[in-house]
């Protein structure tokens, strides 16, 4: 397993790094993800463990809290081999204080999840969602003050807009307090809006990307394609509603390109899209996910060879698309992309 620094952090993170979204198993969503107890979980763990991946991401919203209770079961006397990353910030409950980032709300979720986990500190904590009611100065002295008590490591956020992260950087740097290592985001052959804004402000503030959903959210796992529709016993049929959209015609390009691809190299599509991403600018992780230890088996397999840049080239073509203004003029006008080439 290659490691990579999380941003300009000193934390090492490992290239794939296992999401226990399919861990617990409870409510619409996640009973759709997987349901795995505390026993398949530690057999999943070992598995991981066992490749090198030693980096587990959860959040307090997971089966309710469910996935963090089993995740810190299946880890029990072996804390010092792993990493935990954790989320909060969305609701979890009906109650005032029951969502958000303010200081009320996140020294109590950090407390919380730390009985849950069964554990005395998180290695990266991430703010699961931007809390438009809470000041920036507010949150992000209150992560400075969590890390300070040892309760938690390193700070991150999730799904954040880009002037947002740089704002709290910017005040990180005005206090002399701990700055955003981390963001994990949706990022895959065929959801790059990424790259547009948060990929470049990431390279330029040290802030790594641990990628969720790098699978298009199940649309490329091989199961589906051109003139193959979805199986009747897949989980898109469950979940599609909460799923980043995607059209239907760059869809069926990018797993027309990708099953060239794996007749050429005897790997699969999900071990393809997912060693793409491992080559993108920034990336620091790439948060892998299993019901199953066939599942799980064939992700890692996604790591120890390369595509080639022929083969990297056809992917970026079939998964292309123009970006959104003010990015688009870049790439149709001559003198824009003269002043900016590396944004073409």
């Amino acid at each position: 397993m290659e490691y990579r620094q999380l941003g300009s952090s000193g934390l090492r993170a490992p290239a794939l790094s296992f999401g226990t979204g399919t861990f617990g198993g409870k409510g619409p969503l996640f009973s759709a993800w997987g349901t795995s107890d505390t026993e398949e979980a530690r057999h999943l763990i070992d598995i991981c463990l066992e490749a090198g991946v030693n980096l587990f991401d959860t959040a307090d919203v997971y089966s309710d809290g469910a996935s963090e209770e089993i995740l810190g079961q299946a880890i029990k006397g072996r804390r010092d081999d792993v990493l935990i990353s954790t989320k909060t910030g969305l609701p979890t409950g009906d109650g005032p204080q029951d969502w958000g980032a303010s200081r009320a709300r996140l020294i109590h979720a950090v407390e919380d999840a730390l009985r849950r986990l069964g554990t005395d500190r998180i290695d990266l904590l991430q703010l699961h969602a931007f809390d438009a009611s809470t000041p920036t100065e507010e949150v992000m002295g209150t992560l400075d003050l969590l890390i300070r008590a040892g309760k938690i490591r390193y700070a991150g956020v999730s799904n954040y807009p880009g002037w947002q992260v740089m704002k709290a950087q910017g005040l990180a740097d005005r206090h002399g307090w701990p700055r955003l290592v981390a963001h994990q985001v949706y990022y895959s052959l065929i959801g790059r809006a990424y790259e547009a804004d948060l990929m470049p402000l990431a390279a330029d503030q040290g802030v790594g990307a641990l990628v969720w959903s790098p699978l298009g959210w199940g649309r490329l796992t091989g199961k589906i394609g051109r003139n193959r529709p979805l199986p009747e016993g897949s989980r898109l049929h469950e979940t599609e509603q909460f799923a980043p959209p995607v059209e239907t015609e760059l869809l069926y390009r990018v797993i027309d390109e990708l099953e060239a691809i794996a007749a050429e190299t005897d790997k699969t599509v999900p071990q393809i899209a997912i060693n793409w991403l491992l080559r993108r600018p920034t990336v620091s992780s790439v948060i892998i996910g299993a019901r199953n230890e066939e599942q799980l088996r064939q992700n890692l397999g996604a790591v120890g060879w390369v595509l080639t840049p022929e083969q990297v080239a056809r992917l970026d073509t079939a998964s292309d698309v123009l970006p959104p203004y003010p990015h688009t003029p870049y790439r149709q006008q001559e003198g824009f992309a003269r002043l900016n080439p590396a944004l073409v």
